[in-house]
């Protein structure tokens, strides 16, 4: 018995012994030598000022520079390509390069492997970007936007329940006509998520929208006769079952 006792208290003893050490650990620093460099090297650009077009110093010279093996700088380098904040040009040699900032948020955007809480995040931002489009569309709209809207509504199955198709149409002529391209591109990049959400909003049933909802057809009115603030209202109507979806 006693020889038992000794024993768990032998093992204890150990365990109690690698829990000290353990916590004596501290944690090695995370951040490899390519992300180091990789960090150095945006600061760089930043702190130079470098515009697009700019000449950069090339590969060996960054290395000798960092003191650095040559593929952690290839590395870095390969990374800040695939940013597209930097390229290599014929007898050049690396140049600073005009990012496309919509550029790698298209290569992740697929709902399948977003998180719920994000697609629920992204889809927020359509409708907040939607909220915030009334200046621009009253700035900017012509007699021939509001006739191709008129025919995308005329064109409809149904006024009070558009198809998914039909709901995109409308809203991406809405969007062109703010006139601001990188938002225009942003709501073909979501395109994805609103399919998620209107999915989870129709639910695979006919929905019947309340007695006071505003279809695309009022939209098109409004654009047509009332003002900034009377649209505002209007799309803040006509969104409600979106935000009634993302429970706000």
């Amino acid at each position: 018995m006693t020889q038992s006792i000794e024993i768990v208290r032998s093992i204890l003893e150990k365990k109690n012994t690698m829990a000290a050490k353990k916590k004596g650990l501290k944690p090695l620093n995370s951040v490899s030598m390519t992300d180091r460099v990789e960090n150095i090297l945006r600061d760089y650009f930043q702190e130079n000022a470098f515009k697009p077009g700019d000449s950069l110093p090339g590969e060996l010279e960054i290395a000798e520079k960092l003191d650095v093996s040559r593929n952690v700088v290839r590395e870095a380098l390969s990374r800040l390509r695939m940013l597209g904040i930097i390229e290599s040009r014929t007898r050049r040699g690396m140049i600073m390069a005009r990012p496309d900032i919509l550029g790698g948020l298209e290569r992740v955007m697929n709902p399948f492997i977003l998180g719920k809480d994000t697609l629920n995040d992204v889809f927020e931002m359509r409708l907040i970007l939607e909220m915030g489009m009334a200046e621009f569309l009253f700035a900017r709209k012509t007699a021939q936007d509001i006739e191709e809207l008129e025919e995308i509504v005329a064109s409809q199955t149904s006024i009070e329940e558009p198809t998914k198709e039909e709901e995109i149409r409308f809203h991406t002529k809405l969007y062109d006509m703010t006139g601001n391209e990188t938002f225009t591109r942003f709501q073909i990049l979501l395109l994805p998520v609103f399919e998620h959400v209107f999915k989870k909003y129709r639910k695979g049933k006919t929905n019947t929208p309340p007695p006071d909802h505003i279809h695309h057809d009022g939209l098109v009115k409004v654009l047509k006769t009332g003002t900034v603030n009377d649209f505002r209202n209007a799309m803040q109507t006509h969104l409600k079952p979106y935000f009634d979806v993302i429970d706000l």
